[in-house]
């Protein structure tokens, strides 16, 4: 299998990250309202094939692990401590800063982003001691309706 979809589960928005594992590269990361996980997986499963699922062990994953084994073959349950601290460095890696904003305190660019979606691509990059790389159509703040 060479695509895997990754998620940062969480009580009110998750972040999902899909990537193909030969190609090390994310192709879509979104963060979405935590009831609307379920469908999201479901739709990605019906349209492709041959896809793995892996989801942190964090906060409420028991919830969405019951749920996503009625449908997903094989789900991989995996360490995801500290991903979102770690997703604010990462963020920076992938956003670097440029001109003046390079001086002040990094902090200050992340406190409304939601980075599940970036906690979602620790998780999975820990899983697989994998670094991936990312498109440009991944958004850190995306809420699907």
């Amino acid at each position: 299998m060479s695509k895997i979809i990754a998620i940062d589960p969480g009580i009110s928005k998750c972040g999902v990250i899909i990537a193909d594992i030969k190609d090390k590269i994310v192709y879509e990361g979104v963060v979405l309202k935590s009831n609307l996980l379920l469908k999201y997986v479901r739709k990605k499963y019906q349209k492709e094939k041959n896809l793995q699922c892996l989801i942190g062990n964090g906060t409420s994953s028991k919830n969405y692990i019951k749920d996503l084994n009625h449908f997903v073959p094989n789900l991989i349950i995996a360490e995801e401590k500290n991903s979102t601290y770690r997703a604010k460095q990462r963020y920076f890696e992938i956003f670097p800063l440029r001109g003046i904003r390079c001086f002040l305190p990094r902090e200050i660019f992340i406190l409304n982003k939601n980075l599940d979606a970036l906690a979602a691509l620790i998780i999975i990059e820990d899983y697989l001691n994998i670094r991936f790389e990312v498109s440009e159509k991944i958004k850190t703040k995306t809420w699907l309706k």
